[in-house]
Parts: C-alpha cells; structure tokens; sequence
C-alpha cells in the first residue's frame, strides 16, 4: 500500500545517521531504535543509515517497517568507520535521493559517519539536526581534537539537541553554536518492557546490580574499591556485576584477592533482552559513571523499581526525582556511604509506585513528538548558499576555519561532478510503502527483530 494511495503523505522524511546501531547495543543505539519506531507511529517516514556489522551488510527491515542501511564500511576503532572525507559522497547521495529525504538527524560527537552524513546534507542543501549524548573536557587531546571537529560540524548544522542541560552547556562551550539553537530533550525508557517483579523480593539478602561497560569512563575502578568495603560492612549484601571490558579484569582480581566469590557474580556482556531478568532480581542499582550525560540505566533499574545510587556527575541529577536516587561523590568513601543511605532507605520503596511513577514521567513518544517539533523548526531555518555558509566556517579559527573552508569547496565541487556524471534524475527513487501488518501492530517473520 503506497502511501500516496493512501492520501497521507509523511510529513517528514528523516534520515538517521551514526556509527552505533543495532545489533550492537548501548545508550546511543536504544534512542535511536525507539525514537525512529515513535516517529514512524506518528506517520513520519524514518530511515537509518549505518556502517556494516559482521555479516549485516546492506538494506535491512526492522520491527515496524524500520529500514536500515548497512553501508559495506567496516569499523576500525570503538565501532568507528575510517575517516574518508570524500569517500562516502556517493553512497549518501544516492540514499538520499532514493528514500526523498527532507532531512537528516546525526547522532553521537564521536561517529565519523555522522559527520561526514551532516557535511554531504549541508552540500547538497538538506536541513540538518544533530544529537549530542555525550559529554567531553576540554583539556586532554583527545577531547581537543574530538571539539574541533564538532566545532566544524555545527558551524552549519540547522538545530541541535543534547539529552540534559549539563550536555547542552557543554556542547554550546564546545561548539560555539547559540544557546537558542540548542534543545533539551531527555532520554526515555521503554517501561513496557522494564516492569517490577510480580512479587517483592525478601530483604534476608540485599542484592545491588551493576550494569555497565567495565571501562575506566564507567568508574570500574571505583567499583574495585567500593565493593569489598560494603561485603565487609553488611554480610548479608550480595552484588550482580553485567557488563564486560578491559576492567573486568580488575574486578576479577578483587574478588580473588578478598574472597568474595559466593557474594559478587559476574555476569559478563548481558543482552539487552535480557537486562530486565537481572534487575528484578536486585533491590538497589548502582552506577558508578566518572562522566554522563544521560544515563539510560538509571531510568531502566527505576523502572523495575529498584532504588539508584550513582556517582554525582554529568546530567545525573537531571534523571530522577530526590527520593528514587541517592546521589554522592565520585569517591569510594562517599560511595560506600551512599550505599549506606539507600539500605536504610529499602523498607520504605514500593517498586511498583516507582514504575508508575517512571511511565508518567518518561515516554519515547513523548521524545518523538518533541523531537519532530525541533524538525519544524529546522526545516524552516532559510536556505543559504555557499558564500553565505563559508562565512560560518571562516569563524572556526585563523587557520582551521580557512581548512574547513577548503574542506567544503572541495566538497561542493565533487558534488557538482558526481551530478554531472551521475545525474539524480538517473537514481531511481523508493516508493513509500506502509505493511499492512505493521499498521496493525503486528509483527512479521521477515523482520530483522533487534
């Protein structure tokens, strides 16, 4: 069924870009999946594009209808494509011309694909809106280089949106961008799927669960710390360690050193299908981020009733309200303490209370609607032509704005003779087509399920 037989044309079609999607699995990927299946329930057409994973290789269908472009680009580094500056022109064109796209959305600072998706759309006169949803410092070199280039990106981009006001903060110092271009829009959590266990569990033993990548940026290293020192302090306290990386190593040697291998399970990597199996089996979660801007966890424990103690950074305390979260110093004295705090605190949860609570303040489509408002407003934003965009760049910096200007006069004239060569009107577009079963709510065996 074409959607022009149908008489209701899609408001938008959006393109979603970024290196991190399913199958792999992480904060970035969950919001991209949800809002895209959101936006799709509010008639929108929505089509993602990213690199190839493994043996995933070209056009996907997923749950919904959502399709997805596998592009044959392998990662080299943290699920990252190679920096190719020109080299996916082609490629991108040739999709947005077939799919009819009227707008880009790129996800993620540090995903190449993103950027150079974002600098394609801008050649080739797309409005553009790109997602922050993490947060960077400003003095190592890593986090120098990664601002440049995000200073390059945004220098044209149509609106921005972060995922809490500590991330807008950082990313308009970052980037330079006008506060007024920025959004806030926070993450959500699918509270279908995370539900309290049907029964509340016993408090003869106190479980606290740890869902994290085991990487350095995660406080790992605080965990190695704060766990034998609470083991010693509560004898009936048993944790449930989810997650895998290079400081699980760490964690292992721990729980050697200080025999604690009947009270501290390691799980390893934990499919994101099965989260929810390990939460409900807690009473507390704890997180122990050394930067976040937004952290899905958190909202996925609160949603299975479990009481959150976390580290005091980042967008945190933007997550939940005083009395779901007990909140304290990236310091394992500190944190044993807050730990502490939330055991004497127990008796007086209802995880049930606090699911309801969660699906009334957090919803996707809630994110979808007002994300698609930042898309009205994007797509409004004047066209400009070349002179008037590289005069944004120019104020980049002395020498790197006169690169990137440099940078997108090349790209400007490889576009004009990839349409001289390859003329759109060569490029066959995609007809709109709603499944059937889809508007039912039904799902298919030839879907690519997450």
């Amino acid at each position: 069924i074409r959607k022009s037989d149908m008489g209701d044309q899609p408001k938008h079609r959006i393109l979603m870009v970024s290196d991190f999607f399913y199958p792999n699995f992480g904060g970035v990927e969950n919001h991209i999946y949800y809002l895209s299946q959101c936006l799709l329930k509010l008639g929108q057409k929505v089509v993602v594009l990213t690199h190839a994973y493994e043996k995933r290789s070209g056009v996907r269908y997923m749950t919904g209808g959502l399709k997805v472009y596998y592009v044959p680009w392998k990662p080299f580094l943290m699920q990252n494509t190679l920096p190719t500056l020109y080299g996916t022109l082609p490629i991108i064109r040739t999709i947005l011309i077939r799919e009819k796209i009227s707008l880009v959305h790129g996800h993620q600072a540090f995903s190449t694909l993103c950027h150079e998706a974002l600098m394609r759309a801008r050649t080739m006169g797309y409005k553009v809106v790109f997602t922050d949803h993490s947060l960077y410092g400003f003095a190592d070199m890593g986090s120098i280089h990664m601002n440049k280039v995000l200073q390059f990106t945004l220098a044209d981009v149509s609106q921005a949106i972060c995922v809490s006001h500590t991330s807008k903060e950082n990313t308009v110092l970052r980037s330079g961008l006008p506060p007024e271009k920025v959004f806030v829009i926070p993450n959500a959590v699918d509270t279908a799927m995370f539900k309290p266990a049907p029964g509340r569990l016993s408090s003869d033993e106190i479980v606290i669960v740890v869902i994290s990548r085991l990487v350095y940026r995660k406080g790992a290293d605080l965990l190695v710390e704060v766990i034998p020192e609470v083991c010693r302090l509560y004898p009936n306290v048993r944790f449930i360690v989810g997650g895998d990386g290079p400081k699980r190593v760490r964690l292992e040697e721990m729980r050697e050193k200080h025999s604690l291998q009947d009270r501290v399970d390691m799980l390893g990597a934990v499919p994101h299908a099965k989260v929810r199996s390990v939460l409900i089996s807690g009473h507390i979660f704890l997180n122990s981020s050394l930067t976040e801007a937004f952290c899905i966890a958190i909202l996925e424990a609160a949603s299975c009733g479990l009481l959150t103690v976390s580290t005091c950074v980042g967008g945190v305390p933007e997550v939940l309200p005083e009395d779901m979260i007990v909140l304290a110093k990236p310091d394992p004295v500190d944190m044993v303490q807050a730990i502490q705090k939330a055991i004497s605190f127990l008796p007086m949860i209802d995880p049930l209370a606090m699911h309801l609570r969660m699906k009334i303040l957090y919803s996707w489509h809630d994110v979808a609607k007002r994300t698609k408002i930042v898309y009205d407003r994007a797509l409004r934003c004047s066209n400009q032509n070349l002179l008037e965009r590289l005069s944004r760049y120019l104020t980049c910096g002395s020498w790197a704005g006169k690169l990137f200007c440099l940078v997108m006069v090349i790209d400007f004239l490889l576009w004009h003779l990839l349409q001289l060569f390859q003329p759109a009107a060569n490029i066959e577009e995609v007809p709109d087509v709603i499944l059937p079963h889809c508007q039912r709510g039904e799902k298919s065996g030839n879907f690519d399920e997450r």
